[in-house]
């Protein structure tokens, strides 16, 4: 193959991307093309959404239990001066890139089962217990109509478990106008190639040989250099770096998937599961989200870390804090030292998304003032809090201050320990009646879209933005 031999910014396509033989890779934002292409001038405003669940709820230890100031999930306190617990010392270096929320919740569904809620947790539609089942857009979906023309993905729609899952046992979070599943990607390497890589047959084979994707695409990428200022170059030297480090990540899970798990005394579990290094795979799924952000190839994912009720891939995922299986810790909490292990896994989980949103923190806004996270809202939480409730989901949205959002605050709609406790044998929490009502969390859906920039006054029967945000 004859190359060029000089690549600029001219010859660079206005998708900008570094074209090899087997490889497209995008680029991410430089200084330098804004005078190469005006028309996509580098103040242009992009705004970005990452949608991110997870299962089974949080420790919510009752305020007479000991447990109670350590291991719950929920800081203690309300606005500015609340106090971290131990489940949310990970996140004490970046106070004040997010808010924390309780009291919030759909509606339609609190008098339902909380293993049967991730369907509805970004729709907020009456997905119901049994019988019947629809569902309608959620809320990355609606984002994705707005601004998905924009970029070469509309939506990055991922899971730990993949696929759709069933009816009120969903393995993704995004439903399309009419309500039906989209199916998420579970495999970090078919997530990368479809970033990256080309599909034709012989590209594939050429790649086989290839010690790196990015080898066919380093010549090119040292000649652009010379066409660049020092700071563009800087930065495409950084972000191709950041490049081959995932891509070594996936390179090295991919090699774990053609190892059998062993064998162990656990029937329910299904042993062609590939997650032998649950951190480091949780860890790759939110880099590839960072690099689909970074290179523009999307502005909307969503991420189902696990399922509901335990049954899947994702159910091992606590393995990384050596504790037995993620959904079984949500049913041990009255055992000795109960409260802690569930704490410690949802610490756990609090690390990593911290780890995605230090990362978008620590990365200029391409063309534009601040980080990308300033660019960026970040939803993290699930669709129950205590023992199977379906109501005060734990909540924390990250970044957006360009958006005009105020973070470094607790806002406590519900105030100490609302609905806490864990199953005693009698009535689950789910099943009690309740003295308050919690706010619709579309309230906060709607006012995400509304900052995101979609021209909405509605989302899923909400009318009215959330203040104080």
């Amino acid at each position: 193959m004859n190359r060029p031999e000089h690549t600029d910014l001219a010859t660079v396509d206005r998708r900008r991307f570094l074209r090899g033989s087997a490889v497209a890779l995008a680029l991410p934002w430089l200084e330098s093309m804004a005078a190469a292409w005006p028309a996509t001038g580098a103040k242009a405003k992009r705004r970005r959404l990452a949608c991110v669940y997870f299962p089974d709820g949080v420790p919510m230890p009752l305020a007479e239990d000991p447990a109670y100031e350590d291991w719950s999930w929920f800081p203690h306190g309300s606005g500015k001066d609340y106090r971290f617990t131990k489940c949310f010392e990970p996140l004490a270096s970046m106070r004040e890139e997010f808010t924390v929320f309780s009291g919030l919740s759909h509606p339609a569904v609190r008098d339902v089962h909380g293993h049967s809620n991730a369907d509805q947790f970004l729709t907020g539609v009456d997905t119901g217990a049994k019988g019947d089942y629809r569902n309608g857009i959620s809320l990355d979906q609606v984002f994705a109509a707005h601004a998905g023309d924009q970029t070469r993905h509309g939506s990055m729609v991922l899971s730990t478990d993949g696929g759709t899952g069933t009816p009120r046992g969903a393995h993704t979070l995004s439903f399309t106008r009419t309500g039906r599943a989209i199916p998420a990607e579970h495999r970090p390497k078919r997530i990368f190639d479809t970033l990256f890589l080309k599909k034709d047959g012989e590209a594939a084979r050429r790649l086989a040989r290839s010690q790196s994707a990015l080898d066919e695409l380093m010549e090119d990428a040292r000649a652009l250099r010379g066409s660049l200022s020092a700071a563009d170059r800087e930065s495409l030297d950084e972000y191709l770096e950041s490049v081959r480090e995932t891509e070594l990540r996936v390179e090295k899970a991919k090699r774990w998937a053609q190892i059998p798990l062993p064998k162990v005394k656990a029937d329910h579990l299904n042993l062609d599961v590939t997650l032998e290094e649950p951190r480091l795979y949780l860890q790759t799924m939110y880099e590839l989200m960072v690099l689909a952000f970074r290179t523009d190839s999307t502005r909307t994912a969503s991420y189902q870390i696990g399922r509901e009720n335990g049954v899947g891939r994702s159910d091992i995922l606590s393995r990384a804090v050596d504790l037995p299986l993620s959904h079984q810790l949500s049913h041990d909490t009255k055992n000795p030292g109960g409260w802690e292990k569930f704490s410690t896994y949802c610490r756990f989980l609090n690390e990593e998304f911290g780890r995605f949103v230090s990362k978008l923190k620590d990365i200029p806004e391409p063309g534009g003032d601040g980080s990308m996270l300033d660019h960026s809202l970040l939803l993290f939480g699930s669709a129950s809090s205590a023992f199977h409730l379906s109501r005060n989901y734990p909540l924390i949205l990250a970044g957006g201050k360009d958006m005009g959002f105020r973070h470094g605050q607790y806002v406590n709609l519900v105030g100490d320990n609302a609905y806490g406790g864990s199953w005693s044998g009698g009535q689950e929490p789910w099943q009690r009646e309740f003295t308050h009502e919690d706010r619709p969390l579309a309230d906060l859906y709607l006012t995400m879209l509304q900052r995101l920039g979609v021209e909405t006054d509605t989302f899923a029967g909400s009318t009215t933005p959330l203040e104080g945000v």
